[in-house]
């Protein structure tokens, strides 16, 4: 991969451990997320949208507030872990990764290109940042508990996160992974469930209903969170609590709006795999203050061109 510029905002943003920043600090980063997000998808013609969007506000609250990290040392062996199961997410994954300093911005406009290393599912042996080669569903949560178990061995004090799909609850491994991890009482792990309430063939409710997830991790032997996945204080709060809590894993139920951002296609499940024209982000960006000229211009320089 290139090597990033370093402007003041991209030193800002990449600088090594915890940076605690601010809900408003979260929302600015959230929001280039997003464009980011609808440039790369229209840029490349391809990917999932609808999952990408919902997801932004906890990832981005993860990698910019919570986790210990050193984006110029994926491999740090003191620093946390994420891992995001529901990986053909992937748009909203490696435009974190990339506003947080793992590799350059311009490198997004790679994404499922044979010539990038940004594959529509990620592969841990080509992306600094990707912990683990993702894209079959219901799997993430069972690595995850290994992890955590790892880290309790080797009385590490990191901290594991995986994020997972509201349809990926449909997965039996799943819940194979969930019993597990109260067994060990793995308070080191933390679940993030995308609650948007849509997958790729509809409704959740009407595909497979997983409610109430709420009362099923509770059974499971979890602590349950229930929050707005894009209210960034709410958030916070809430991976503080799980943090906070002794003696058993967290799930973290982050309801959330498919497409979050684009009006037009929120909620709607057509969009779950569906990738913008560049005439659809163009209208998409407008809404976001931007336009897909500008935000490419901005991909293309690495954040020096806003």
């Amino acid at each position: 991969m290139s090597v990033s510029r370093a402007t003041p905002q991209r030193l800002e943003r990449t600088a090594c451990g915890r940076l605690e920043w601010t809900p408003e600090k979260l929302l600015e980063v959230a929001l280039d997320v997003r464009r980011n997000i609808l440039t790369m998808l229209a840029h490349a013609g391809s990917g999932h949208t609808g999952g990408s969007l919902s997801v932004t506000d906890y990832l981005t609250a993860l990698y910019f507030h919570e986790m210990n990290v050193d984006p110029g040392n994926p491999d740090w062996p003191d620093r946390d872990v994420c891992l995001v199961s529901n990986a053909h997410v992937s748009p909203v994954t490696y435009s974190v990764l990339a506003e947080r300093g793992y590799f350059p911005l311009s490198e997004l406009l790679g994404f499922r290109s044979f010539a990038g290393a940004l594959q529509g599912h990620p592969n841990a042996s080509d992306t600094p940042g990707i912990e683990v080669s993702a894209g079959s569903l219901g799997h993430g949560l069972s690595v995850a508990v290994g992890v955590a178990l790892a880290a309790k061995m080797d009385n590490h004090p990191r901290r594991i996160w995986c994020s997972m799909g509201d349809g990926e609850q449909q997965e039996g491994a799943i819940w194979e992974a969930a019993m597990c991890a109260a067994h060990y009482k793995l308070d080191n792990l933390c679940g993030i469930v995308d609650v948007n309430g849509v997958q790729i063939d509809g409704a959740t409710a009407e595909v497979m209903n997983v409610e109430p997830l709420a009362d099923k991790y509770r059974a499971f032997g979890w602590h349950v969170i229930d929050t707005n996945g894009h209210e960034m204080a709410s958030i916070l709060g809430a991976v503080a609590e799980a943090r906070e809590t002794p003696g058993r894993p967290t799930a973290i139920l982050a309801r959330t709006v498919m497409g979050k951002g684009w009006p037009e296609i929120e909620g709607n499940s057509m969009w779950h795999g569906r990738p913008p024209s560049v005439e659809q982000a163009e209208g998409a960006l407008k809404g976001l203050g931007t336009s897909y000229k500008k935000w490419l211009s901005r991909l293309e320089n690495d954040g020096a061109v806003r």
